[in-house]
């Protein structure tokens, strides 16, 4: 097994513009975001919290990514969307179960 994951935790009123931010860096990187997935979800015990569930291959590709100039660009506008800068959780993948 291998993988790296990171949740994005942030706050925010107008979801919509976030996604359609997420969306929009998505088609303008292309196959330099090297993020395999990307789940967007939200705190039903905390509306107006979500979190992002980022995949990636390995740990070295998320570093990859996170140390390309473009992700700071992206970033920036990222935290003006949603008033600071979100909250990161680093994980190393170790096992998935899929249901057969």
């Amino acid at each position: 097994m291998g993988g790296f994951v990171q949740i994005m935790e942030f706050e925010s009123s107008n979801f919509d513009e976030v996604e359609a931010f997420a969306e929009r860096m998505q088609q303008e990187r292309g196959d330099a975001l090297l993020a395999t997935k990307a789940t967007f979800t939200e705190d039903r015990d905390r509306p107006g919290t979500f979190l992002v569930i980022v995949e990636f291959n390995s740990y070295e590709e998320a570093m990859e990514n996170s140390n390309d100039p473009d992700t700071d660009k992206y970033a920036s506008e990222m935290a003006s969307l949603i008033g600071g800068a979100p909250r990161f959780r680093n994980l190393d993948v170790k096992s998935v179960l899929l249901q057969p």
